[in-house]
């Protein structure tokens, strides 16, 4: 039977995004020149070495024993609370806080890469960290200088951990339904009563407390979203000295049982009279934790590639250890990797992945240099397109075991198990979708949409004027699905007065950017294998005996996609047009 395969950082594809795909070195871009593209490597290096070590063999544990609440109180699996104090010492929690908080401040280019790590290592208890990751940018946005000092300073050490809570049994996507209660009390706190559900990393034995970011309403609020307001809420109260006192009076009522990240504890918290503490103006409460929430997605992002990349990762190997029947054209003995359809599927799983990483690396590039507008418009493409073909590539891994994915001992099961949440939690695909059609798109006349058409368009052009064949073939097959992408715009934007027909064509359509925003990080791989110099004598850059075996295997990767996932596009173009079928 088939045993779990020890992670392996992807620190060469890092290296290589940052160095040469954008034709620039985008760490020292990000950071005026403090930090180069090696340092970048040093630090993902040491983050997957501590990954690899530490976080990666507690996933089983995670998944297997995962969270107990014992006594009205959660403890995680052995191993766990360890793990956490040794990423708090060795620096990882600051190293990535914002520099207005306290933190180190490390680029978003960097925060991607390390994103993708302690996802691919261990997604369950890699949550904890983007909650608290989350919480520490909402309140360096709107937090008091005395929340700051109390709660902020210990987020950003590590030494507590945030949540956010949203979420109640009849307030799910609408939060205008939300019902908790939060009454001004006469020494300036706030009195919280209500229940929270699906509150992840919401109780746990990892941190001394626990820092809750709740949204609630106020007495005479306005209804419906406008009447809320946030408040932070701990599960320990803290004393005018700093130190903790007593428990606040927050309720951990149960933990769900869950599909998967079982070493993620989802808790449901009732609030009865709990004291908090007001973050921003009463009524601000949306705006407050949309910096959140916008922090999570993108973070979804970095998940949605570390989890596809751990069952690829085990996948790749099992095909490369089993044998079973005789492979067409290969000598006897050859594993199953070379059978056609498993490198077909080995092959696809490979290339979305480096489409997404790649992407993740772009937008983080887009916000270290406040290009925000292009930014804002990948965040929901990020989210929604990296999470649902996670759910595929997962699929694809249990195939590739055959029968054996499907036994939970060889661990494959898991990684679908753990992925089918992401396009579901911190906003559904629809979700995202109607933030990209509705505020995105139609609102400024799809400007942001050809602005992205006219870049990938110049990258076109590069290619079409190599002679490679893999560049040519890049070029043409971007250039139809660009225009595609165009056309299904055009049909987005004539739906402007029907908004049944546009919101329905929602999904589909973010899907359709995200799979062209694909394509065009693998043009830009190409790109740079060109700039790289090592064209043969004939020109044919993609000649084997003219490229690295890393380029060649870049060629492949980016050949693959255009051929197997950009004609997507087209497909979802027409569904775009369709609007509604009534």
């Amino acid at each position: 039977m088939a045993a779990e395969t020890t992670y392996a950082p992807p620190v060469d594809d890092y290296a290589f995004l940052y160095r040469d795909a954008f034709g620039v070195d985008l760490v020292a871009r990000a950071t005026g020149g403090e930090l180069t593209a090696d340092d970048a490597v040093e630090i993902l290096t040491g983050a997957g070495e501590f990954a690899a070590s530490v976080l990666a063999p507690l996933q089983t544990a995670g998944d297997r024993v995962g969270a107990q609440l014992v006594d009205g109180d959660v403890h995680l699996p052995d191993g766990f609370a360890e793990a956490y104090r040794a990423f708090v010492d060795a620096g990882w929690v600051t190293a990535e806080a914002p520099v207005s908080a306290g933190g180190d401040g490390l680029p978003g280019v960097v925060r991607a890469g390390l994103g993708e790590i302690w996802n691919a290592s261990n997604a369950a208890f890699a949550l904890c960290w983007l909650l608290t990751a989350g919480q520490i940018h909402a309140l360096d946005a709107a937090a008091s200088d005395a929340l700051r000092e109390t709660y902020l300073s210990k987020l950003v050490s590590g030494e507590w951990t945030g949540t956010m809570n949203l979420t109640e049994p009849q307030a799910g996507t609408d939060l205008g339904a939300i019902r908790t209660m939060a009454t001004p009390r006469d020494d300036g706190t706030w009195s919280i009563s209500g229940q929270k559900i699906f509150i992840t990393w919401g109780d746990h034995d990892v941190a001394e407390n626990i820092v809750h970011l709740v949204l609630a309403r106020t007495p005479d609020a306005p209804a419906g979203a406008k009447g809320l307001s946030l408040f932070v809420a701990p599960r320990r109260l803290v004393n005018d000295d700093g130190t903790l006192g007593a428990r606040n009076a927050i309720t951990t009522v149960a933990i769900e049982h869950k599909l998967g990240i079982h070493g993620s504890p989802t808790c449901v918290l009732a609030y009865e009279d709990a004291t908090g503490y007001l973050v921003g103006e009463v009524g601000g409460g949306l705006a407050g934790m949309f910096v959140m929430m916008n922090s999570a997605r993108t973070g979804m992002g970095f998940q949605a590639t570390g989890i596809a990349d751990r069952a690829y990762q085990q996948a790749a190997t099992y095909a490369s250890e089993r044998l079973q029947g005789a492979v067409i054209d290969r000598a006897a003995g050859t594993p199953i990797a070379e059978h056609p359809d498993v490198r077909r599927l080995l092959l696809s799983m490979q290339s979305k992945i480096f489409a997404m990483r790649a992407l993740g690396v772009h937008t983080g590039d887009l916000f270290d240099r406040d290009q925000t507008e292009l930014a804002e418009f990948f965040v929901p493409i990020l989210k929604g397109w990296t999470t649902e073909d996670a759910v595929t590539v997962t699929s694809e891994a249990i195939q590739v075991h055959g029968g054996m994915g499907f036994i939970e001992e060889t661990g494959a099961a898991q990684h679908y198990r753990d992925a089918r949440i992401m396009p579901i939690y911190e906003g559904t695909t629809a979700i995202q979708a109607n933030d990209l059609v509705g505020r995105k798109v139609i609102r400024n006349g799809g400007k942001t949409a050809t602005d992205l058409f006219t870049q990938i368009e110049a990258t076109i052009a590069e290619l079409a004027a190599s002679p490679d064949a893999v560049a040519g073939r890049t070029a043409e097959r971007l250039e139809r699905a660009v225009a595609a992408a165009r056309r299904a715009t055009e049909s987005l934007l004539a739906f402007a007065e029907s908004p049944r027909d546009a919101f329905a064509a929602g999904v589909p359509y973010l899907m359709l950017l995200g799979t062209l925003a694909g394509g065009w990080m693998h043009a830009l791989a190409v790109a740079a294998v060109l700039r790289h110099g090592a064209a043969s004598d004939d020109g044919a850059v993609s000649s084997n005996d003219a490229v690295s075996d890393e380029d060649a295997a870049r060629l492949t990767s980016a050949d693959f996609y255009g051929a197997h996932h950009l004609p997507r596009v087209h497909m979802l173009a027409e569904t775009v047009a369709a609007g509604e079928i009534a």
